[in-house]
Parts: structure tokens; sequence; C-alpha cells
């Protein structure tokens, strides 16, 4: 990654994470400009760069703040729909990069705020990236996270949402390493009620049922989940943490095949509207 940093345009801006010192560790490499970004103004690469007068884009309350010397433009997260009220907390990280790469091409601060305002991450605009459904009262949501830092930064977001009981359907990739399958399940074992691990073709190279115990191990001694199934087939596994839904229920849907399970997902949530 630290290769499209390196061609930034002299007279252009590179937008990196201020939070990740991985990241931020590339601003010596960019032939242009930073604009820094996290969600605390006074992390102190954040604090360094505001200090020196260069643009940072940051969290201050209940809105995101892009700031250059004394000058600061405001947006209040309730105006970002995505964020839902700044609740979703990858959101609110996702929705600063995009400001301050909207900022750093030029873009009229009143159409920064018309997308914002008009951006609905469904399945249509970003497919596989926390798409919320309706399915019988129930909250269905498709994403397509596969690591450990996506499980939890999945389950803060899932936290900022009410349930009454919280399911999670998942499989793993057969490429990544032992711990970081096990991992995911040990992450989620600790926020959600119901897990249903699921089997599907594509193994990556992985025994048969290989994955799927390695995911069953990360649950052992899970302090929240009660309810674990192991089902072989994506459809099934979701179709089967459907019909446990009761309206108020919450369920996160891993997919692997994105386009084919968010069809399916689709599919079922208008039957379920068209019968209700």
């Amino acid at each position: 990654k630290r290769v499209i940093v390196q061609n930034v345009a002299t007279t252009g801006y590179g937008v990196l994470n201020a939070a990740d010192p991985i990241v931020a560790a590339m601003a010596p490499s960019c032939p242009g400009k930073i604009i820094f970004f996290a969600a605390d103004r006074h992390h102190p690469v954040m604090a360094t760069h505001r200090a020196q007068g260069h643009r940072t884009v940051y969290v201050d309350g209940d809105s995101i703040v892009a700031s250059e010397g004394s000058w600061r433009e405001t947006i209040h997260l309730r105006d970002v729909p995505i964020t839902r009220n700044g609740k979703i907390g990858f959101q609110v990280e996702n929705v600063m990069a995009s400001v301050a790469a909207a900022w750093g091409v030029g873009m009229p601060w009143q159409t920064i705020r018309r997308g914002l305002s008009g951006f609905v991450n469904d399945s249509d605009n970003a497919p596989g990236r926390f798409n919320i459904m309706d399915y019988r009262g129930a909250t269905v949501i498709a994403d397509y996270g596969h690591n450990p830092d996506a499980m939890r930064a999945l389950v803060q977001a899932v936290d900022a949402l009410p349930a009454n009981r919280r399911s999670v359907v998942i499989s793993g990739a057969g490429d990544r390493r032992d711990e970081d399958i096990r991992e995911q399940t040990v992450i989620l074992g600790a926020a959600f009620d119901d897990v249903i691990l699921y089997q599907d073709a594509a193994q990556r190279g992985r025994a048969d049922g290989e994955v799927m115990n390695l995911l069953r191990e990360g649950l052992a001694g899970a302090p929240r989940t009660k309810h674990v199934e192991e089902i072989r087939g994506e459809f099934i596994a979701i179709d089967a943490a459907l019909e446990r839904l009761q309206p108020g229920d919450l369920c996160l849907v891993l997919v692997d095949q994105v386009e084919e399970a968010l069809a399916h997902l689709a599919q079922r949530c208008t039957q379920a509207g068209a019968t209700a």
C-alpha cells in the first residue's frame, strides 16, 4: 500500500490514518502533502500535524471536523446516515477518510456534504459492506469481513444497535493462519448468542472439515454463545439463521459468495415482506 503513497503527485495529498502506526509511518514517502485523520484529535501524530498548521480530519463530539491552521469545517454526524449518528465506529473512520480525500482534490464542501447525506451503503452501492436489511422485524446485516480486525470492528458496530438476541453466520477462509481463523470465533463468541458455522465448496487447500473445526475451537468456553450449529452450504446456513429470527433480533451474515449471498438475502427479505 505504500506504493500508492509514493505515487502521489507533488501537488496532491496523501490521506493517512494517524492512529495506525504502520500507515502513519508512510508519510515521509509521500511526494505531496499529507492529510491525517483519526477520531482522537489529541493523538500525538494528529496534534503535531495540527500544530504545524497542516490538514487534519477528526471527531469532535457529535461532528467530524476538517482543520487547517485556524480554519475549520464541521459536518454533523447526524447528517451522515451510514454512521448512524456516529454509533458505527468503522463507518465514522470511513467517512473521515472520504472527507479528507474529497478535500484533498478540491471538491466543494457543499458537494461533500450532499454526497455524505445521500449515500446509502446498500448492496448496490457497497456490496458486502455492512448492508442492513429487514427480515420480519429483525435486523439482518451482511458483511464480507473475514479477519480478526474486521470481527472486532463489526462487533463494535453491532453493539451500538439494539437487539433482543444476536446471531452470526460465519465460515472461514482456508488460506488464513490457524490462529487467525480461531480468533474470529473467539471474538464472536463473546458478542453473539447463536453462532452458525458453515462450510462451502471452496476450502482453499484445507482438508474437508478442517476450517469448521478451527472455528469450533475458537468457541470453546465462549462467554456468550449458547447455541452453535454446523452446516454445509452458505445459503442453507443463511436460511437456518433466518428461520430462528424473531422480531427485534439481529443477525450478522458474514458472506463468502458476495453477489450470490446478497441476492439470496434480498430475495428472502422481499418474500418475507410480501407475506407479512
